[in-house]
């Protein structure tokens, strides 16, 4: 699959979780354009043109909205290896997971996330951090070029 622009790469293997995070940024015309992976790994192949994405155009995500809790590659390592490369350090990344742990938290900031959001459990915060979330990220924050 080739992608152009990417605004925003989500990071996501929870199918209810991306059609209510889409749903909120689509209703508040947040992101024009939105990409979802559902493992770690395809996201670094799509970070890093890989694989599938090898033929992909030009361009990093705006920002990356990113789960802890992934297959192949877990949300701390896909962190570890975009904070650690001098072609991505720079983009944000937005934990969004439902990990309330303390060790994931730290190690998170520790591995320079950019924001950690618990996902909220009810239906309308869950709408409303997204809104709120894209607002911020994508209109409000300046990130360089």
């Amino acid at each position: 699959m080739s992608a152009s622009f990417v605004e925003i790469l989500m990071v996501e293997d929870n199918a209810n979780d991306v059609e209510l995070t889409l749903h909120a940024l689509r209703r508040n015309r947040i992101a024009n354009s939105i990409h979802v992976v559902g493992d770690g790994e395809e996201a670094l192949d799509f970070l890093f043109r890989r694989g599938a994405y090898a033929d992909r155009g030009d361009g990093v995500p705006r920002v990356i909205l990113l789960d802890l809790k992934l297959p192949k590659v877990d949300g701390l390592e896909v962190l570890r290896i975009v904070k650690g490369d001098e072609r991505t350090k720079l983009i944000p990344v937005v934990v969004l997971t439902s990990s309330r742990e303390e060790k994931d938290i730290i190690e998170s900031y520790r591995l320079n996330v950019n924001s950690y959001i618990v996902k909220p459990v009810d239906f309308e915060q869950f709408t409303d951090s997204v809104r709120q979330l894209g607002l911020y990220w994508m209109l409000t924050n300046q990130t360089p070029s």
